[in-house]
């Protein structure tokens, strides 16, 4: 059966943790709705361990799209929700609804995603209004890498921490069934979780979430160019993969692959026939 919304709102009402994870491709997806997970998340984060960008600033709506609609065919029953990618909803509601729009109809997500608290309640509001479901993204929030001098955590601060109670609350009352909080304290965390009546989906903010989100690259030891201190390695998939690409290598060059049991057979007498002319 489909996973819905309501989901994140019984979990959050029953005290029973939300899991979600990354995917960016249709073979992914089904691994992971087959794993059970609650939602996966197609998350502009697939500029950095799937195009090879040094952030997710050069991310665009049709990357979104393309790897939104893969997942979506891969775990036709996941919750998916789609990241809205830097400058597709910042620069009006207009757009920020078209874009939304945009990911539901063509990428065949279930919902967005956006980063920004205060500044951006007004867009999610006019997202939710158009009946498409937002999930908000507060603390580090990656898009303002540049702003924020580097991928830093936030709430540290009296002055930050009051910033981040606020964006969160401002997400709540524009209408988020849930948000997203990037590399936050997690004491700051537990506080803002119990705070809210909308799920806190954590990623790098501790263990009093309601639910977790990790890249899941990062947690199956497949992306070396930067691992992140909350992400945990639950598998070495990156080893296998190498031992197995390195053994696939030297089987073609030994010719110990491919052996008879890969290869077709034809009729000897046709083999003859075609030789002799």
């Amino acid at each position: 059966m489909k996973k819905t919304i309501s989901l994140f709102k019984n979990a959050k009402q029953n005290n029973e943790k939300i899991t979600m994870l990354t995917a960016y491709d249709y073979s992914t997806a089904r691994l992971e709705e087959e794993s059970g997970v609650d939602a996966i998340l197609v998350g502009d984060s697939l500029g950095m361990v799937v195009l090879g960008y040094e952030n997710t600033l050069s991310v665009t709506m049709e990357d979104m799209i393309h790897h939104s609609a893969a997942v979506a065919r891969g775990a036709k029953n996941t919750f998916v929700v789609t990241d809205l990618p830097f400058m597709s909803y910042q620069t009006s509601v207009y757009d920020a609804v078209k874009n939304a729009g945009r990911l539901v109809k063509e990428g065949l997500a279930d919902a967005v995603k956006l980063e920004g608290g205060v500044k951006f309640a007004e867009h999610i509001c006019a997202i939710s209004d158009a009946s498409i479901p937002v999930m908000g993204h507060i603390g580090m929030t990656p898009q303002s890498v540049n702003a924020f001098g580097g991928f830093k955590v936030q709430g540290k601060s009296i002055e930050d921490a009051k910033r981040v109670i606020a964006d969160a609350k401002a997400v709540e009352e524009a209408g988020a069934f849930a948000v997203v909080m990037e590399c936050v304290p997690s004491a700051l965390t537990a506080y803002i979780s119990k705070l809210l009546t909308i799920p806190v989906i954590g990623i790098g903010a501790g263990a009093d979430c309601d639910g977790q989100v990790l890249v899941y690259q990062d947690m199956l030891g497949m992306y070396s160019d930067f691992t992140p201190k909350f992400a945990k390695k639950f598998a070495e998939a990156g080893e296998v993969m190498k031992n197995g690409f390195k053994s696939y290598f030297e089987e073609v060059k030994s010719g110990v692959f491919p052996s008879a049991e890969h290869a077709f057979k034809i009729d000897e007498e046709v083999m003859k026939k075609i030789t002799e002319e």
